[in-house]
């Protein structure tokens, strides 16, 4: 008899079939198989669980139903496994392993089985977010997908693509706030709109300040998460290009409305700068100070909706995402300064609470959405077009994303240690006192800081 696992399941006889039975401890079904209703590979491949339940087969006993079903599945994913990839694609572009694939994510059962899918090169030219291939790792029965990658493309340049667009909106949000200033509704005619937050809370002077000082504790504890994670320039273009995206949404929406002030006691009068330079002039002195009050920027106009809401908030998410599980007291804290944070912002009367609504979900959400295409980006070939069209920065940033990034940190510039030991060696070399009658030193001297270190070494 030969050992049928050394062929491909695709090419087995009735026969074959028999003796993998026998191999596997069914013998019992193996003339009902082979015999009866004449299964071959091709056939057998096909068999799903409903298959074994329902008549002509019918299987009686459970277990025999479970252990057949699991051999099955092995079977399945060992073939997409070992498919060449020119007998894998499909005339269309599709992937026919792809299609395996989500048949079985969709009929399989409940049973926790781990599989490894060996990715295939699967992208046309359609495909611009799935044209990376890596190893994934699938886990059924579990609520999580968890995505490995061994090389993660850092991309530099488009990190650097990413800080020029979130500086550019930086620059068109302060000088739309300038805009929106000249169109201040004025405080005799148009009153505090009604509130239900602000009308039962009281104003609190320093609340505002106390907003902006959790946006810096905030700032100063994802600085130590990007200077520390191993990923940190994939983070920086994430973050970069979704803030840039929010706020340019911003802008859109502070030109729109411009609603009436919201506390009393905000002395604030539409003022016309005059002509374009004391506009610019404006617009830089408020991208200077970051549009913060603790830095003496006061702005009036820019309600719709809260940009320090959306700061602290994408803070936050990408705190408690990019650091691991384990760091929950982080975590927590992080929570609690976005609320706190969101708190003190109403309790200085500073925005109505639509506003801080509006951008805490708006914030959120996009974060959300980002991440939910980065982590399932191969699920989107098939839609690969409509993901150009609808989200064009996504599909820009994220067209050679590996999924989740791992939450994986190490020593920030750990050459410069080196480099400056060298540096420091060198310089103390040519301060040496020249003697004539040594040329070793003279020719220590003309060494240069990587050949002191080799030499050490």
């Amino acid at each position: 008899m030969k050992k049928v696992k050394s062929c491909p399941v695709e090419t087995w006889t009735c026969e074959d079939v028999g003796n993998w039975l026998e191999e596997i401890g069914l013998e019992k079904f193996s003339d009902l198989f082979s015999k009866t209703h004449q299964i071959d590979g091709q056939v057998l491949l096909s068999l799903t669980e409903k298959d074994l339940r329902e008549p002509p087969l019918q299987l009686n006993i459970l277990g025999d139903i479970k252990r057949l079903s699991k051999y099955l599945r092995e079977l399945k994913c060992q073939r997409l496994t070992n498919l060449p990839l020119s007998q894998n694609m499909h005339p269309g572009g599709i992937s026919e392993g792809r299609k395996r694939l989500k048949e079985r994510r969709l009929h399989s059962t409940s049973s926790n089985v781990s599989y490894r899918e060996i990715s295939k090169h699967e992208s046309t030219e359609s495909e611009d977010v799935d044209s990376a291939s890596s190893a994934r790792m699938y886990q059924q029965g579990n609520t999580q997908s968890y995505y490995t990658s061994n090389d993660i493309t850092l991309e530099l340049w488009k990190t650097i693509l990413s800080f020029i667009y979130v500086f550019a909106v930086f620059m068109v949000t302060a000088f739309v706030m300038v805009v929106v200033h000249d169109r201040v509704p004025e405080m005799d005619k148009y009153p505090p709109l009604p509130d239900l937050f602000l009308d039962n809370m009281p104003y609190v002077p320093w609340a505002f300040d106390a907003c902006e000082l959790v946006g810096l504790i905030l700032g100063t504890m994802w600085f130590v998460v990007l200077l520390f994670h191993r990923y940190r320039f994939v983070l920086m273009r994430r973050i970069f290009s979704l803030t840039g995206t929010i706020f340019l949404l911003r802008c859109v929406s502070m030109l729109i409305t411009s609603l009436s002030v919201p506390g009393k006691h905000l002395q604030c009068r539409g003022k016309s700068y005059g002509d374009i330079y004391t506009k610019l002039e404006r617009t830089f002195e408020i991208w200077k100070g970051m549009g913060m009050s603790l830095q003496g920027v006061r702005t009036c106009g820019d309600y719709m909706f809260s940009g320090h809401t959306s700061i602290i908030t994408l803070l936050n998410f990408f705190i408690t995402e990019y650091t691991p599980r384990k760091f929950y007291y982080i975590h927590i804290a992080s929570w609690c300064l976005n609320f706190f944070g969101i708190f003190f912002l109403l309790a200085a009367h500073e925005h109505y609470s639509i506003d801080v609504f509006m951008a805490f979900y708006l914030s959120s959400r996009l974060f959300m959405y980002y991440h939910t295409l980065a982590y399932n980006r191969a699920l989107l070939a098939p839609d690969a077009k409509r993901t150009r069209v609808w989200f064009p920065l996504f599909s820009f940033f994220e067209s050679k994303g590996e999924g989740r990034v791992p939450n994986q940190f190490e020593v920030p510039l750990k050459h410069v240690g080196p480099c400056c030991q060298a540096m420091y060696a060198w310089v103390c070399s040519l301060r040496a006192p020249s003697n004539a009658g040594a040329p070793e030193d003279k020719e220590n001297s003309k060494r240069s800081p990587s050949e002191l270190m080799t030499n050490a070494g």
